[in-house]
């Protein structure tokens, strides 16, 4: 949208050119077990609802990077990392726009994301007993292993065809649904995971363009230590 609303500047109301960019920050949280945990955003929100992302939002201002990604991902899952328990480092920068196609209207968020990755010295069993997760802000979770989480770093949003999927991959994913206060287990398509993002027309329940760069990051990270 950035990129085409340069042509048409007038387009874009005065109120919407003057709210500037905001910062955001994600975290990429992976537990000992190999396992990361993406949560789908609750379709009450009013940017990207029913997209899979890691838990984060905005940096308050005078706050690190590392701490807001640490208090967003405590507000949103419940889970809070003690001080040594975890390493981190930043995985790169995304630029994200809502909505992110023109066809369903102009932009009216415009954030500069910061993907972490934290690495965690417990295991996803551990982590998951702890969690109590915000329903205004989250509908579901899931602890993905790392070859359906290849498979979404794989799949191009703005692609022709969305590839073949791996015959590897499990048919069903478990997820945790929130609702009422309480969790289930249910086991969604692994295919949607790897849904891409429409060019136009309604949003589908899909991984967000911004998470799978910032898995593509992770997995090239792991070829380099390798």
């Amino acid at each position: 949208p950035a990129k085409r609303l340069q042509e048409r500047p007038a387009e874009l109301p005065a109120e919407l050119r003057g709210r500037g960019v905001a910062v955001g920050v994600a975290v990429l949280l992976r537990a000992s077990t190999g396992r990361i945990l993406l949560t789908r955003r609750a379709g009450t929100l009013s940017t990207f609802p029913n997209v899979w992302v890691p838990p984060g939002g905005h940096v308050e201002p005078d706050e690190s990077l590392l701490d807001a990604g640490l208090r967003e991902l405590e507000e949103e899952t419940g889970l809070h990392l003690a001080p040594g328990t975890f390493s981190w480092r930043m995985l790169g920068l995304w630029e994200s726009i809502f909505p992110p196609v023109l066809t369903r209207g102009l932009p009216r968020r415009h954030h500069i994301v910061t993907y972490l990755l934290v690495l965690c010295a417990e295991p996803h069993e551990q982590l998951e007993a702890r969690m109590r997760p915000s329903e205004s802000e989250v509908s579901a979770y899931a602890w993905l292993e790392p070859p359906l989480l290849e498979a979404i770093a794989a799949t191009e949003d703005g692609a022709e065809s969305p590839g073949k999927v791996p015959s590897t991959l499990p048919a069903t994913v478990c997820i945790m649904e929130l609702q009422d206060g309480s969790s289930s287990s249910t086991q969604l398509p692994a295919t949607t995971f790897l849904n891409m993002a429409p060019a136009e027309g309604e949003d589908v329940e899909r991984v967000s363009t911004g998470t799978k760069f910032a898995l593509r990051l992770w997995l090239e990270s792991i070829g380099e230590q390798g």
